[in-house]
């Protein structure tokens, strides 16, 4: 199996980088969350954030239904135009604390070891 370095997880899922030879490749992250896998550029996560915004503002309109939670009625694009999750509003929740935690992550890196070392 080839070495990872994680970046993000909660319950739904997880992110990470893939290490080749030892070097960690941060071209792009694998974000797995249910029993998906996308490998994505950072460019593309900020895409698929914006995606799960739109879905937020979407489905706005069941705030007040008692299956909100629980029923698959949300779609959810994603950067892959030929891919959409059927997801409830916990799922949705958990996806974007999945990707807006693996952003934060490697904002925060970039920042330590990029503009933010003397």
């Amino acid at each position: 199996m080839k070495e990872i370095k994680q970046i993000y997880y909660n319950d739904s899922g997880t992110s990470f980088y893939w290490k080749k030879e030892d070097e960690v490749m941060l071209d792009k992250v694998q974000l797995i969350f249910r029993e998906t896998g996308f490998y994505f550029t950072k460019h593309e996560l900020h895409q698929f954030k914006n995606c799960i915004t739109d879905s937020y503002f979407q489905n706005k309109c069941c705030d007040e239904c008692e299956l909100k939670n629980k029923c698959y009625k949300f779609l959810l694009k994603t950067p892959c135009s030929q891919i959409d999750l059927a997801v409830s509003m916990e799922e949705l929740n958990a996806v974007k604390d999945l990707v807006e935690g693996t952003l934060f992550k490697m904002n925060l890196e970039d920042y330590l070891y990029g503009e933010g070392m003397n």
